[in-house]
């Protein structure tokens, strides 16, 4: 994790502390479950939860117990029964390093997908709001880089909206997907530990068992969370290289908000660069990024092997940092995004009136001619407009061909805006559910 791309309830979740009181209640939790069923005194459940719940874990004495066990859990349970004292013997009674660490890591992954959920709400709310602003503020709309036809800002924002809704969506069905509880033994069997351990654990950590668990809990419902994020950080640069494209000086559409005393160059004062919408693109490379290892992990040897373990010690921490922290920064943009309306209309109408060719084609094919000669007729009237700068209603009007289907005045009409942003209304209600 790296501080500068970190925010703090979320790096939280990832350190030692917060992993070794989730190991301890794992422990105590299950240590309750055994005494409800007689299998351990139940005075020796209590002085666990009682000892373990006043200790703090001294991270510097389990790495030193681990330099000498070269075993994390095993260094973490004697340093807990330096705590607890004898009653600790009753600790991991029937259970496996796994049944621990994967059910700690699924809490964990649990609660940093609650913070993103939380992070996307943020998101969602910011292009709600700034859609509505702008929903008839009309802009060309381009494909392959290039002038195409008429849309609204708002008809951006509320693509942007439906998209990241969709990966709301997907994010919570990944985190139930997670969301299991492993406490079965060794090799998943149950043969030392009852069932119903597993699922009073499962209960108590807001988790449910993991229907078989061969020791590990599988590694596809990891692949799927990993790669869930790995498409929201796509969405997230999808609509940050837009930002980018529309602060270019040439287009100047929209810009992000520059703060007094904010410098865009060391070498050059006049410099605004979008350079946290740069900085999304790289963000969002590096949480697609670690989907792919998240997959590679759910090929293991027959019921466990540790090749998974290093990776998930890096992507667990890093992906869900690093998009929480992403996620922010694009609220952040669109919340406070410079909108330049002028400046849209002067590009709208920079290329003479050719985002109307459509219309036109469409009104001589109505009119009987036939599709390919109404192409060729509206393109040799457009190609003027590109390669002459002529205005295209003008010479749409000089053509005798065009004339003799659609009278001048029916062209006139042609070219009025309304037409392309008729239908806004019904946009909106899909995406909001009212306009």
């Amino acid at each position: 994790m790296i501080p500068r791309y970190s925010r703090p309830e979320m790096t939280r979740i990832w350190e030692p502390e917060t992993r070794f009181r989730i190991w301890f209640e794992i422990e105590a939790h299950a240590a309750t479950a055994s005494a409800k069923l007689g299998i351990i005194p139940e005075a020796a459940a209590k002085k666990i939860w009682e000892k373990g719940s006043a200790a703090t874990f001294d991270v510097k004495r389990i790495d030193e117990i681990e330099a000498v066990t070269k075993h994390d859990v095993i260094a973490f349970l004697t340093h807990l029964a330096e705590h607890v004292g004898p009653e600790a013997r009753f600790v991991h009674q029937g259970m496996t390093s796994s049944d621990v660490l994967d059910t700690c890591l699924n809490v964990q992954l649990v609660r940093a997908a609650d913070l993103l959920l939380a992070d996307l709400d943020r998101l969602l709310a910011a292009l709600k709001t700034r859609a509505f602003e702008h929903k008839n503020t009309v802009t060309i709309g381009r494909s392959h880089g290039i002038h195409a036809e008429p849309t609204t800002f708002g008809i951006k924002l509320a693509f942007a909206y439906a998209e990241f809704q969709r990966a709301r969506e997907r994010l919570v069905a990944a985190r139930k997907e997670v969301a299991t509880c492993a406490i079965s033994g060794a090799v998943g069997t149950f043969a030392n530990i009852d069932p119903r351990i597993e699922e009073y654990v499962a209960e108590q950590m807001g988790l449910v068992p993991e229907p078989v668990s061969t020791q590990i809990i599988p590694r596809d419902r990891h692949a799927m969370y990993f790669a869930t994020l790995g498409v929201i950080a796509s969405s997230m640069e999808r609509l940050a290289i837009e930002i980018r494209h529309l602060q270019r000086t040439e287009v100047l559409e929209a810009e992000e908000y520059f703060s007094p005393g904010q410098k865009g160059s060391s070498a050059m004062p006049h410099k605004r660069n979008p350079v946290l919408s740069e900085n999304l693109t790289g963000l969002a490379r590096m949480v697609r990024a670690y989907a792919i290892p998240a997959m590679e992990n759910v090929a293991l040897w027959h019921e466990r092997d540790i090749s998974h373990s290093s990776v998930e010690r890096m992507i667990g921490p890093d992906a869900t940092v690093t998009l929480d922290f992403a996620l922010a920064r694009l609220a952040g943009i669109i919340e406070k995004l410079v909108v330049y309306p002028e400046n849209m209309k002067k590009n709208l109408d920079k290329l003479g009136g050719l985002h109307n060719s459509q219309r036109v084609l469409l009104a001589l094919t109505q009119a009987g001619v036939s599709r390919e000669d109404s192409y060729a007729l509206v393109q040799r009237n457009a190609m003027k407009t590109w390669e002459q700068g002529k205005d295209f209603l003008s010479e749409l009007k000089s053509d005798k061909d065009v004339t003799a289907k659609i009278p001048p005045a029916e062209l006139d009409a042609m070219f009025d805006l309304d037409y392309h942003t008729a239908h806004v209304d019904t946009i909106f209600r899909r995406v909001f559910g009212s306009a």
